[in-house]
């Protein structure tokens, strides 16, 4: 078989790490099989899409190194849409409905007061000829459900295993709206066919939809893809995410100076038998990848874990993988970068101390009587790997100072901050005239 499959998201907010994990595993499976990965814009809803959205999307999913082999809009295969419709609507496997959303949602709460299941009633199969056309004279355009045989339709899902649905206990599904627009049902329905998709992979929420396409590539002499629904993913509190309020998206994730593999290790294993655990490329992720440990549960992603794998992933990076995450940052170069890499969590952290290190900062000063002493106890000669061990046995003669009374104080005003890098390794790649300028107070 030829892998070939797809990630199909609408521009209609940004992507959030449930959609991203979604994208992800169909990359890695396709990928993992030499397939095809499709990126297929689901833009049929004129209103609700977004240039900027898909824009963002684009850019997320290059972020995350998931390039596609072909690029589709939905917007652009209208014609394809309304020949299946006329196809249907001639086999009488649609049919016209002429409710309207209140009158509908009136059937909906009659039925739930009655303890009935939500179910269409299918009365609109039972309109004369006369009904309808009093309907089209008034106005009133019809929109069209698919006709549900009764009978069980079963899978057997990559996830959740065999699963068995009973047409009774499914409404017929509107795929056409009164103005001619397919809805999601139909239209990506359509588009697996001729896109010859061989995996569907999406979240758990879809399995009643998947019972109704099912039953719709059987309308169109179509045998339908193998599933595969993913347990949605949850916030660390347990709430499900949603990209209408940005909920844990990409794009925040990015900003935070998050690198792309640590959100790649994270997703791949989030819901998986596997530990989660950082991989620095995304090539060895992919041949680490089954899609066969992933369980039926639904995973919580962790915001503060991902940070976690991402102090992991940049603190294994040798200086010419760094080189190629950062690009040609000042000053940068294989010393500092040993020197400062076990003190990194983010790329962002580089930065601050390429500043500490090269650039100007203010000085904390804790205790300006005891930095002025020990500013004149610094070694004269350039500064090495040695100078912090001279200076330090120095100062503890000369003041008996021990510990952190000690060692906090010039910190806080050779770096401006409490935690770091070894003074030890600092002190040669910031240079003694740095050190004299803060240990006075001054800025630089």
């Amino acid at each position: 078989m030829s892998f070939c499959l797809r990630f199909a998201p609408s521009p209609t907010g940004y992507l959030h790490v449930g959609n991203a994990r979604v994208a992800l595993i169909n990359w890695l499976l396709a990928k993992k099989n030499h397939g095809k990965f499709i990126l297929r814009i689901d833009d049929t809803d004129v209103k609700r899409s977004d240039k900027k959205y898909l824009k963002a999307i684009e850019e997320d999913l290059s972020w995350m190194g998931l390039n596609w082999d072909k690029k589709e809009y939905q917007s652009s295969r209208t014609e394809i849409y309304q020949k299946v419709f006329s196809q249907l609507k001639e086999s009488k496997k649609i049919y016209p409905c002429y409710e309207t959303k209140e009158e509908l949602a009136l059937k909906r709460k009659s039925q739930l007061s009655r303890g009935l299941p939500p179910i269409y009633d299918r009365s609109a199969l039972k309109l004369t000829a006369q009904k309808k056309e009093n309907f089209e004279k008034q106005g009133v355009k019809p929109y069209w459900r698919f006709y549900l045989k009764s009978k069980n339709i079963d899978w057997n899902d990559l996830v959740h295993g065999n699963l068995k649905f009973s047409n009774i206990s499914l409404s017929d599904p509107v795929v056409f709206r009164s103005d001619g627009v397919p809805l999601f049902t139909i239209s990506s329905v359509v588009d697996d066919v001729d896109m010859n998709i061989t995996h569907i992979i999406r979240g758990d929420d879809h399995i009643t939809n998947s019972a109704a396409q099912i039953e719709i590539f059987s309308a169109l002499d179509k045998k339908p893809p193998i599933f595969c629904h993913l347990p949605l993913v949850q916030d660390a509190s347990g709430e499900g995410l949603s990209k209408r309020i940005g909920s844990l998206s990409i794009r925040d994730i990015r900003e935070k100076g998050i690198d792309p593999m640590a959100v790649n290790s994270v997703l791949a294993r989030l819901g998986s038998s596997d530990p989660i655990r950082p991989f620095c490329d995304i090539q060895d992720l992919l041949e680490d990848f089954d899609i066969g440990r992933f369980s039926k549960s639904s995973p919580k992603f962790s915001l503060s874990e991902t940070f976690r794998i991402n102090t992991q992933l940049l603190q294994k990076l040798s200086f010419q993988e760094i080189v190629k995450r950062t690009g040609k940052l000042k000053n940068l170069n294989a010393n500092f970068w040993d020197v400062i890499k076990e003190n990194i969590e983010t790329i962002d952290d580089i930065k601050e101390w390429q500043k500490v290190c090269f650039g100007s900062i203010n000085p904390i000063i804790e205790d300006a009587e005891f930095l002025t002493d020990v500013e004149k106890l610094l070694p004269e000669e350039k500064f090495d790997q040695n100078t912090w061990g001279k200076w330090i046995g120095k100062i503890k003669a000369e003041t008996n100072r021990k510990g952190e009374s000690l060692f906090m104080p010039l910190r806080l005003a050779i770096t401006g901050f409490k935690h770091g890098p070894e003074l030890k390794k600092l002190l040669p790649v910031i240079g003694r005239e740095k050190v004299v300028s803060r240990l006075k107070g001054l800025k630089g």
